[in-house]
């Protein structure tokens, strides 16, 4: 019997990246009806991305960090999340379609938060930021399907696109030049979502931003950009 690869071990379906449920099927199968046939990987990981970014929304608040809110499946299935949840859904997607997935984490410096989720985090440094990891073309490539279109443009950010050749990752400017995030520290890649690390890690960084135990304080990105209440 041939011993699996390191390709082989990423496409596995785990804990976190359940890519076996139907909730992750259904999103591949609606992106990429016929699986993708006759695209190349680079083709269905940007239209795999655009939909993670756009298709979920982006929200701090009212986040579910319990291990079963941290599946892809269900993540989809509420449809919003923040990097942590989003990466999840990508990487697990992206096995789906036969593309070795790893998930990476980084403490960053935010510039442009909300006075009220700088007050949450205990200021601009956010720890465990979370984006995905790609093997395409033999070459690992970083991408980050987060922001999602409309609150790019209510924090004035430009949207972070993805070419599938290079790395996607945060603009270091936003629209109007000033300085919008940085990366300051290496947590490393992991294949499957290492619960205990990162969510202990944010508790531990971020004790204000947890209302209880698995789930962020109650609000909205959308409002804190407006000035607006956005229902519930």
């Amino acid at each position: 019997m041939t011993a699996p690869t390191a390709g082989d071990r990423l496409l596995r379906a785990t804990e976190f990246l359940d890519h076996d449920s139907d909730a992750v099927q259904d999103l591949v199968h609606r992106v990429l009806p016929d699986g993708g046939r006759g695209m190349s990987d680079i083709e269905r990981a940007r239209a795999l991305y655009y939909e993670v970014r756009d298709g979920i929304h982006y929200e701090v608040y009212g986040a579910d960090l319990s291990r079963e809110g941290l599946k892809a499946s269900s993540v989809i299935e509420r449809g919003m999340g923040f990097c942590v949840h989003k990466s999840i859904v990508y990487a697990a997607a992206m096995r789906a379609v036969g593309v070795p997935s790893r998930l990476y984490y980084g403490d960053v410096r935010n510039h442009l938060a909300s006075p009220k989720l700088e007050e949450l985090m205990g200021g601009r440094v956010f720890t465990f930021h979370s984006l995905t990891t790609l093997l395409l073309d033999g070459k690992w490539v970083k991408v980050t399907p987060v922001f999602n279109a409309l609150l790019c443009r209510l924090y004035k950010i430009k949207p972070l696109e993805f070419d599938g050749r290079g790395d996607s990752m945060y603009h270091p400017y936003d629209e109007e030049g000033r300085r919008h995030m940085e990366f300051i520290r290496s947590h490393g890649e992991f294949d499957d979502f290492p619960y205990d690390l990162v969510v202990g890690g944010i508790r531990r960084a971020h004790p204000r931003l947890f209302e209880s135990r698995d789930t962020t304080a109650r609000g909205s990105l959308v409002a804190d950009a407006t000035g607006q209440d956005v229902p519930a």
